[in-house]
């Protein structure tokens, strides 16, 4: 196992610019010894915002990559993938082809980092496309879910080589030995479901992997599920849907406490009880979408992300590279070709 974990961190993507990055770079080094960072942005700007007990480290925990080129979350894509050669994205993808670092977080446009991750990273052998993949809380605890949005269209074979991914992924982080992998459907039973959704559910039961069938919406936060596999257009209708319920819950809570004395003495009782609640419901806490798939490390932090999300993703990243998740996918990707070949 390597002694140093090396993540470039795109510093200036994201809506918060380097004001939620920077602050989440030195809580991350402050709880792992052998992490090292690669700050990549605007130099002047991030040595404002530097803990002066942080910048004691440079050279040895942390190296900063200038740039003053960053692609914006309105920019199209292909202008950007043309223009912005110096982009702070693009470096930070460069650290990870040229071996320099051993992941990238960004929170930046998720199609472009999807298309310059693609291009310049290039894919695993035997994976036809990425998929992102993320974490989101249970009864029991989280499950992670692919795909999230890169791929609005999929065809049986993708759905398989998600699920081979995911679960991969869901190993590598020690969340389960033998992950229990779902696939979304409109129902539970064999005959719903499309022809694409029928096909992969044979493949996907043909294969090693530990699945126990289709998983309808409401029953993916029960804990009976560790990975849910889905297209990502459903995935990411999925994810937007569960941020905008967990969103008005808070709002309807908030509302109701507010009516009267009594019940602002009532939600002074109950604090300790919701602010747990908060904590678990939180989506802070699972923020950082793996791009799975490639030939690098890249992890997605929501655009919005605060120090705390930023900090989490970063997190994310460190853990994939510290339980070597790209060897894992290739190693399971290698077993299911020699058991099935003809898949891929």
């Amino acid at each position: 196992m390597q002694e140093t974990i090396t993540i470039a961190l795109d510093m200036m993507s994201g809506d918060h610019d380097i004001s939620s990055s920077v602050p989440a770079a030195w809580s991350i080094l402050k709880k792992h010894n052998d992490l090292s960072l690669i700050l990549v942005g605007d130099e002047n700007k991030i040595e404002k915002l530097l803990d002066p007990e942080m910048k004691k480290l440079e050279g040895t925990k942390y190296s900063i990559l200038h740039t003053d080129e960053a692609i914006k979350m309105d920019d199209e894509i292909l202008v950007a993938l043309r223009t912005k050669k110096k982009s702070s994205m693009r470096l930070g993808i460069e650290l990870v082809r040229d071996k320099k670092a051993d992941a990238c977080v960004s929170a930046g446009n998720t199609g472009a980092l999807m298309a310059l991750s693609k291009i310049i990273l290039k894919m695993i052998d035997g994976i036809d496309r990425p998929a992102i993949c993320g974490a989101l809380p249970t009864k029991s605890g989280s499950m992670h879910m692919l795909d999230l949005g890169a791929n609005v269209e999929c065809n049986s074979d993708h759905l398989l080589q998600f699920a081979i991914m995911g679960a991969a992924l869901v190993q590598s982080l020690e969340i389960s030995d033998n992950p229990r992998i779902g696939l979304l459907n409109v129902g539970s039973e064999e005959f719903k479901g499309n022809d694409t959704i029928k096909a992969a559910s044979q493949k996907i039961n043909e294969s090693p992997l530990n699945y126990i069938g289709f998983v309808e919406g409401d029953e993916m936060f029960t804990g009976n599920c560790d990975l849910v596999v889905t297209d990502g257009f459903a995935g990411n209708i999925a994810l937007k849907s569960i941020e905008g319920v967990a969103n008005i819950i808070s709002h309807f809570i908030k509302d109701e406490f507010k009516k009267s004395l009594l019940t602002q003495i009532t939600a002074l009782i109950s604090y300790p009880v919701m602010r747990a609640v908060k904590k678990k419901m939180d989506p802070r806490r699972y923020n950082g979408a793996s791009l799975l798939g490639l030939k690098g490390i890249v992890v997605k932090s929501h655009g919005g992300a605060d120090s705390y999300a930023f900090e989490r993703a970063i997190n994310t990243a460190y853990y994939e590279v510290k339980n070597n998740i790209l060897e894992q996918i290739k190693t399971s990707i290698s077993k299911q070709s020699n058991s099935n070949a003809e898949i891929f």
